[in-house]
């Protein structure tokens, strides 16, 4: 394991995820809201960057609900994660159900930019960066990842008092639709900080989108308030021909 794994990965979160692993693909277990909201955000990056036959990376794939949506829309999809079992999981899942165009790797983010930079049309990085201790250096790797035109796609939690009564108590505590730890509020990212962290990675804001809960109707939606959850689309500058 290099510098950049030791640096960037926290152990702690790994293991909690790990210990999850065989339930990523029960849609009624504790990833039962990535199951809801995958065809939300699935629908948002197509309408954006369309897949089809395009060269797509999921950053911290997890058990590969988002990158396997991915590879059905017709990219062709790499996921990398750092946890071993959730890995497992996803190549499982995508035989029993013959999913084509995957492949899955674990590395993180900064060790494959190092080695295949600028491979990819479009990265995605939903639901990660509120996991790691250098979010900043996650969006850098994203950006030298992808070819200059493409397309990143973040998603994570806002940090406010709203975002941790909601998101929080209201989801791991009250409305229990997420495991208790899920979520650190000091590892919470402000839209203002992933921002900031896209411009010194030289990608463009081009969209931003909230994401909601009505505990009604138990049903997400895409919005304009980003007070909480929130999605942005980035694109890398284009290289200046001579």
């Amino acid at each position: 394991m290099n510098k950049t794994v030791q640096t960037n990965v926290d152990a702690a979160e790994i293991a909690k995820f790990s210990d999850l692993a065989h339930r990523w693909w029960d849609p009624n277990g504790e990833f039962r809201p990535l199951h809801e909201i995958n065809p939300l955000r699935l629908a948002w990056i197509n309408g954006l960057a369309p897949l089809r036959s395009l060269q797509v990376l999921d950053v911290g794939c997890g058990g590969g609900i988002l990158t396997e949506a991915m590879a059905r829309a017709g990219a062709n999809v790499t996921g990398i994660d750092l946890s071993t079992k959730a890995l497992r999981v996803a190549q499982m899942h995508a035989m029993e159900v013959q999913t084509e165009n995957l492949v899955y790797e674990e590395c993180s983010a900064e060790d494959l930019a190092d080695r295949c930079p600028q491979s990819f049309d479009v990265v995605t990085c939903m639901e990660m960066l509120e996991h790691v201790p250098d979010p900043a250096s996650v969006v850098q790797a994203c950006a030298n990842l992808v070819k200059p035109g493409g397309w990143v796609f973040f998603s994570t939690i806002n940090r406010n008092l709203k975002s941790f009564l909601m998101a929080i108590v209201g989801a791991e505590y009250v409305l229990r639709i997420l495991p208790r730890g899920t979520h650190e509020y000091a590892k919470l990212v402000k839209p203002s900080e992933l921002a900031a962290y896209c411009r010194q990675a030289d990608l463009n804001l081009c969209e931003s989108r909230g994401m909601s809960y009505n505990p009604l109707t138990q049903r997400f939606a895409l919005n304009n308030d980003s007070s909480v959850n929130y999605l942005i689309a980035t694109r890398k500058s284009r290289a200046f021909s001579s």
